[in-house]
Formats: structure tokens, C-alpha cells, sequence
């Protein structure tokens, strides 16, 4: 089982701020981390931490900040393609993270936008059916759509995470077959003949949605610093979890998946904040539902 998660990756600034501006304001903030960022890079990060073999199909810039991310994901189990650099400039994230806990991200996408599907599909040339292609919401409406058609032709399952949200994405629902998105994202999208859909609602908890069943998972109680990061570890994790044991997304999935993400929100940082393979291990071990 391979996951290919065809995605973005970035160099995440996170700033701590006292609230979020409003329009025309000028704020104090102190910088407090730089780290791997980027939800395609996120989302594949976890998922390799998990122990399950995980490729990245994500574009890095020919600049310092491309250096940069190559020799901190070497550090990480997933493997990165395209091997050389394939956009002048990588993309970069700011996040403003106010002292309530919630935040604001600006991300660029020109290196993820200069990767074409032509440059991608070579790495997924090895895919055999039943292998995962996993994609976010990073990518335009034609890219994304071309690489789950084929995914779907190659006998892949594909899993949709729309997130940056775009309204046309809901042309896509026939080509996926596990949907995860927030209440904003299923209210604008309306997912529709996904045969699993997750709807995430926060620190309120999680709906999974499946032909058969309906079933609601908590969040899981804790003191939340930031929550970078918390919806790809989510995502990531409730993957994971159904993969490792052979099901479909099941509720022992969508409690790990909410356990994992509890200790993401609390911690700082993006990738730093992200439960760590020793703990992913002990938690996905847990079969009590």
C-alpha cells in the first residue's frame, strides 16, 4: 500500500499576535517558529509518521528557502518528488496566531501552480490499484480533476481535503471516494455521492457519513495554543488509522484521528506541533472505541 499525496509545500511563518487585524490595522507581533508548512506537505508527513509509505508530489523553488525544506523533510519519513527544483521561488505561509488560539494564514501558490500535471504524473506511474492518491484544495479545478480521473481510470481511491475552498471543486464529488472537509467547506460544496464524507466541526468534534452509518466523535479535551496544523493531522491520522487495520474510515479512526489532533492544538508550530512517530505508534494501538 502506497499513499501518493499530490499537494503543496511550503516554509511556514508563524507570528503571535494579540487578535486578529481587522481591515487597515497595523499590529505588533513577535515571530515565534519557522517550519515545514503546507497542507499537501502536512497531510503526508503525518501519514508517514504513522508508518505507512507515503510520497509527496509537491513543487520547491530554486531559492534559499527551497534548500531550506530539502534538508528538513530529509529528516522525515516521506519521500519528496520532483527531485529537482521546478519554480524559481518556493511558496511561504504566514500565519497569524492570536493569543485565543485561533489564527489567519496567508500562503503563495506560484510553485505549486508552475508543477503541471504532465510533470506529475511520472510519479505516480507505479501506483497499483488500491493505492491512495490524496489531494487538497492547493491546486486548480482542471489539475486536480485530471489527476483523480487518472487516479480512478489506475484503480487508485482517491481522498479529497477542498481545502483552500473553492466553489467549483463541487464538480469533483463523482471522482472521490473519501471526502474530508469543515462545516464551512460542506455547506459551500455540498458533497454529494462520496461514499465516505467526514465533516469536522472544530473543537466540537467530527460526523462521519457513510452509506450505512452516522456517527459523531467529540474532540478530544484540551488547552489549545494553536491550531495550525490540527485539520491535516486529523485528516492524516483518520487515514492512517482505517489503512493500518484494513477497514473503510470507521469511529476507532475518527477517534485516533481526533486524539492526534488534540495534541497538535497543543503545541506551537506546524510541523514541530505535530504528534511525533513514538506517539502515533501508542495511540494507534488504542482499539477501544
Amino acid at each position: 500500500m502506497q499513499i501518493y499525496v499530490a499537494g503543496n509545500i511550503v516554509v511556514d511563518e508563524t507570528w503571535s499576535i494579540g487578535d486578529l487585524p481587522q481591515k487597515g490595522a497595523s499590529i505588533h507581533g513577535v515571530k515565534t517558529s519557522q517550519d515545514i508548512g503546507g497542507k499537501g506537505a502536512n497531510q503526508a508527513i503525518v501519514i508517514a509518521r504513522c508508518g505507512l509509505d507515503t510520497r509527496l508530489i509537491a513543487a520547491i523553488g530554486h531559492d534559499s528557502n527551497g534548500q531550506w525544506l530539502r534538508e528538513k523533510i530529509a529528516h522525515e519519513p516521506v519521500k519528496l518528488f520532483p527531485t529537482q527544483y521546478s519554480s524559481p521561488h518556493s511558496d511561504s505561509s504566514i500565519i497569524l496566531n492570536s493569543s485565543d488560539g485561533d489564527n489567519a494564514i496567508i500562503t503563495t501558490t506560484a510553485a505549486a501552480d508552475a508543477l503541471t500535471v504532465e510533470q506529475m504524473l511520472p510519479y505516480l506511474a507505479d501506483a497499483k490499484k488500491g493505492d491512495i492518491l490524496l489531494q487538497q484544495g492547493n491546486f486548480s479545478v482542471e489539475k486536480t480533476r485530471v489527476l483523480f480521473l487518472w487516479a480512478k481510470a489506475n484503480g487508485m481511491k482517491t481522498v479529497f481535503n477542498p481545502s483552500p475552498v473553492n466553489a467549483d471543486f463541487a464538480q469533483l464529488w463523482p471522482l472521490v471516494d473519501i471526502a474530508v472537509v469543515n462545516q464551512l467547506e460542506a455547506e459551500r460544496l455540498q458533497p454529494a455521492g462520496v461514499s465516505t464524507l467526514v465533516i469536522t466541526q472544530g473543537a466540537q468534534g467530527a460526523w462521519l457519513i457513510t452509506e450505512t452509518e452516522r456517527h459523531f466523535c467529540p474532540a478530544a479535551a484540551v488547552n489549545a495554543v494553536d491550531s495550525t496544523g490540527a485539520g491535516d493531522t486529523f485528516l492524516a491520522v483518520l487515514l492512517a488509522s482505517s489503512l493500518l487495520r484494513g477497514v473503510e474510515p470507521d469511529a476507532l479512526a475518527l477517534k485516533h484521528a481526533s486524539q492526534a489532533a488534540a495534541i497538535t492544538v497543543s503545541r506551537t508550530g506546524t510541523v514541530n506541533a505535530f504528534p511525533t512517530q513514538q506517539e502515533l505508534a501508542a495511540l494507534l494501538t488504542s482499539r477501544s472505541e
